[in-house]
């Protein structure tokens, strides 16, 4: 089990980044949640095991389709214990 920080930057709201990432999330048993952030980026906490979370830190290097994702910056830290994958305002 691993828990990563990941700070998506480019044109990532106002597309359904965090609705889809919420919906990616489920669908590969990674538990955290997303928030937009005031200066436009996307933030997203992820906790899963490392098969699931390189193909959610895949995912989230392209987005939904109207994304255009600039920059991935992705960060390890120690596990939260979080229990599912909610989105955060």
């Amino acid at each position: 089990m691993k828990h990563y920080n990941i700070l998506v930057k480019g044109k990532v709201q106002g597309v359904y980044y965090r609705k889809t990432a919420k919906t990616v999330a489920e669908d590969m048993n990674i538990h955290g949640f997303v928030q937009n952030n005031t200066d436009g980026t996307v933030y997203i906490e992820a906790e899963g095991e490392d098969e699931n979370l390189n193909q959610f830190l895949e995912w989230c290097k392209e987005g939904p389709e109207r994304a255009k994702v600039s920059e991935l910056e992705v960060k390890e830290t120690s596990t939260k214990g979080f229990q599912s994958f909610n989105i955060k305002r």
